[in-house]
């Protein structure tokens, strides 16, 4: 049985990742030691058929019955499929799909078994990489944070950015690169920012029956309900001090604020709504930033980019405009946070899920031949 801890050379490890937007499975191959970043490798995306995207759907927000286990069922084989079609992995970290979220009650909840998928690639497996967090009281997300560090560093960073990602839900990484492990004291800071493309895609799905609102189109001949968007910022979620995180369907009442407005008017305020949750998280900063890096669906909606660069006070930049891969960000770091857990270091601390020390969280299972 191979040992990762009992050599310091790079991994080449494949991340799994699959969000809150449930539209598909992300695999990406990260090359790294689990501190610094070798390279990247290939990468693919493999869409949800309409099917599997109703059998997930019908799971959101349930932590146990048929339709977890259906979820789970097409979560393992639509997994095992796609990173089958990769040759001479190291390690595997499959990060499974977040059902439920909800880390001050019940917990949080992924389904995917990587037991099973080490025995199906014959390859070790790193999995459930939030339960840990939770249990020492941290929030279990975001995750990302401790690999954006990495990315601050690869691509050289001569001081604070933020890397923002926006997928069903919003998260923002504050990152100082100067600061040489992610653990300690004054590296990072990470938070869920609010709702972000979830909403969004529910409504026009509903309204429009099309799956997201492609280049902002329909948001951009609607206007803004103001009144709409006051009460949403009202929402104590924004006066709380981060880290803290939320759950896709814990601002579900943003439907209901828009529900007697045109389908572009509602698109536009969902939207305005999204710009607005980053733009209170920003005061958050320790430090002004230097840039925005943004990552995640919602970079690619003018509208909603135009909205954070009139809100924010930092230039807000596609995160390809310093070579990294937007759609695939998330993916490569459940490849590097596989290689932390296997390695025995740390994956979140306090500043970035608020748990009580700095853990290394998941499960690592090797295939029994």
């Amino acid at each position: 049985m191979k040992s990762f801890r009992k050599t310091n050379t790079p991994i080449v490890a494949l991340g799994a990742m699959s969000g809150t937007s449930l539209d598909g499975v992300d695999a990406a191959v990260l090359v790294t030691d689990g501190h610094d970043i070798t390279a990247f490798g290939p990468t693919q995306y493999r869409r949800y058929t309409d099917i599997e995207q109703t059998v997930l759907s019908a799971a959101l927000g349930r932590w146990f019955g048929p339709e977890v286990d259906a979820a789970t069922v097409v979560i393992d084989a639509v997994h095992a499929e796609v990173l089958a079609e990769f040759v001479d992995i190291d390690l595997v970290g499959f990060h499974g799909q977040t059902l439920a979220h909800a880390p001050r009650q019940q917990g949080t909840l992924q389904v995917g078994d990587g037991a099973a998928l080490a025995e199906s690639l014959k390859t070790p497996v790193v999995w459930d990489f939030r339960s840990a967090d939770v249990e020492l009281g941290g929030e279990g997300a975001p995750l990302a944070p401790f690999f954006h560090h990495a990315c601050a560093r690869y691509i050289k960073a001569d001081g604070p950015i933020v890397f923002l990602n926006l997928g069903g839900v919003g998260n923002m990484t504050w990152v100082d690169p100067a600061i040489n492990a992610p653990e300690d004291v004054g590296a990072l800071l990470a938070f869920d920012t609010g709702p972000a493309n979830a909403p969004i895609n529910d409504l026009v799905q509903a309204r429009c029956d099309v799956a997201f609102d492609k280049d902002g189109k329909i948001a951009s001949s609607g206007t803004v309900e103001m009144g709409a968007l006051d009460l949403f910022l009202a929402e104590p979620y924004f006066s709380r001090v981060p880290p803290k995180s939320l759950d896709r369907n814990d601002f579900s009442e943003m439907i209901d604020l828009v529900k007697e407005l045109s389908d572009s008017d509602a698109t536009a305020t969902l939207t305005a709504m999204c710009a607005a949750g980053v733009a209170e998280a920003m005061q958050h900063c320790p430090r002004p930033p230097s840039k925005v890096l943004v990552t995640g669906g919602g970079r690619k909606n003018p509208i909603l980019m135009k909205m954070l660069e009139v809100s924010l006070e930092y230039p807000v930049v596609e995160i390809e405009s310093v070579g990294l891969d937007g759609d695939m960000l998330e993916a490569q770091a459940f490849a590097y946070l596989a290689v932390r857990v296997a390695r025995g270091l740390p994956t979140s601390c306090s500043s970035t899920t608020g748990v009580r020390a700095a853990v290394s969280g998941g499960i690592l299972n090797y295939p029994s031949t």
